[in-house]
């Protein structure tokens, strides 16, 4: 058996990740084991298994049964891990499976305070688990003196997305942590760190309990998987997710891990591209006299400038803004050539997403439009192509409109 499993309750279970032995341009490369051991491959294998042989009774490799552990994926859970400074990742078949999965840690009469610019797809998913009397209170996490307010003993989480989607406010994540701490101790401290990537960001270094990504998105850069993360510190966390993991069985197939991992490989690379590229497009739509306003953490008068500075390693790539009407919108989105209308972020083809309608529609009129995410917003996923030549789509656009 893998001296890094250990036999537990519900099957064999990994040791807490060893810390990253690279800087994380190279760890990103080599992965958490650099080649495979029985074969020398560099990429690793995928093992398609769903069943693994047992030598005799009581005796095992450590797989069992590819839902609960399976070697493409454990390779992937043990990289990001590293890269994320956690003990431990479980690879879930979505980022919204994986929230799921922190979601089953609240009970009855639980409060949890969260980001009110969100992703629509999460705020979907916590307000069906209202029915189940746990109290979601949405406010702006960026302002201190808000979730000084809204925290009580009730509070068992506060759960984060810095910057947050689409409206890119920073909220200061060890502030949080020490705020939520001082009314309930054991209230957990959850971050969604999807925009940034574990590349440009380490929650866990400033007092988060548990991240999760969107894996579809820049950890795996190129559209053609989807795939989540969950990542966190400590044995007792681990043995409630892996538990619940394998109980319900979202777990990641060895396919989209290989991918997930492939996509890995070329996250330094596509992160530093795409956030040098976000930055030229960014300071180039300030010039468009169709555009009204333009909302990007890496501009000096940015109101979460400083506190990227302090927490994080880039800016990302992602931009948002409002033109002056909502008239030219459809034109925008019609007469885009190289930038393609189409959701999701992340991925190496630059994409522009109309929020109101695709990603955050599921969002009451009502708390989307005081967050700001109204009729005249667009987002876009800055990729890695040249820059000259986006900026040159977006100006044709724009001419066009």
């Amino acid at each position: 058996m893998d001296a890094a499993l250990q036999l537990g309750s519900h099957g064999a279970t990994p040791e807490p990740v060893k810390k990253m032995r690279y800087k994380s341009e190279t760890f990103c490369v080599s992965g958490y084991s650099l080649f495979d051991e029985k074969t020398g491959a560099v990429s690793q294998p995928i093992v398609l298994s769903s069943t693994f042989h047992h030598p005799s009774l009581g005796v095992s490799t450590g797989f069992d049964y590819s839902r609960g552990l399976n070697p493409t994926r454990l390779e992937l859970e043990r990289t990001v891990a590293t890269l994320e400074h956690a003990d431990y990742a479980l690879a879930f078949s979505s980022g919204m499976a994986a929230i799921s999965c922190v979601a089953k840690c609240f009970s009855p009469g639980d409060e949890i305070i969260v980001s009110e610019d969100l992703y629509g797809g999460t705020w979907r998913l916590f307000s069906g688990y209202e029915r189940y009397d746990i109290h979601f209170t949405y406010i702006d996490t960026a302002d201190l003196h808000a979730v000084r307010q809204a925290v009580s003993e009730k509070t068992r989480a506060i759960f984060i997305e810095t910057p947050s989607n689409p409206m890119m406010r920073v909220t200061d994540i060890r502030a949080c942590k020490d705020i939520v701490r001082a009314v309930r101790k054991d209230a957990l401290v959850i971050v969604d760190n999807t925009f940034l990537s574990p590349y440009f960001q380490n929650p866990i270094d400033f007092g988060a309990d548990i991240v999760v990504h969107s894996g579809t998105k820049f950890l795996a850069g190129h559209h053609d998987v989807v795939a989540g993360l969950l990542v966190y510190n400590g044995k007792q966390h681990d043995d409630f997710f892996r538990l619940a993991q394998m109980t319900e069985g979202a777990s990641l197939s060895p396919f989209d891990s290989w991918l997930v991992l492939r996509g890995i490989k070329t996250l330094a690379l596509r992160m530093r591209q795409s956030s040098e590229n976000a930055a030229k497009i960014a300071a180039y739509l300030k010039t468009v006299p169709l555009v009204e306003k333009v909302f990007y953490p890496g501009f000096p008068e940015s109101p979460g400038y400083d506190l990227m500075k302090k927490q994080s390693r880039g800016f990302g790539g992602m931009i948002s803004f409002y033109v002056k009407d909502e008239k030219y919108v459809p034109g925008i989105l019609e007469h885009l050539h190289l930038i393609m209308f189409a959701e999701s972020l992340g991925g190496v083809e630059t994409l522009m997403t109309y929020p109101a309608t695709q990603t955050h529609n599921a969002i009451p009129v009502e708390l989307r439009e005081r967050v700001g995410v109204n009729s005249k917003l667009l987002r876009l996923s800055v990729g890695i192509e040249d820059a000259d030549d986006l900026i040159a789509d977006l100006a044709q656009t724009f001419a066009r409109v």
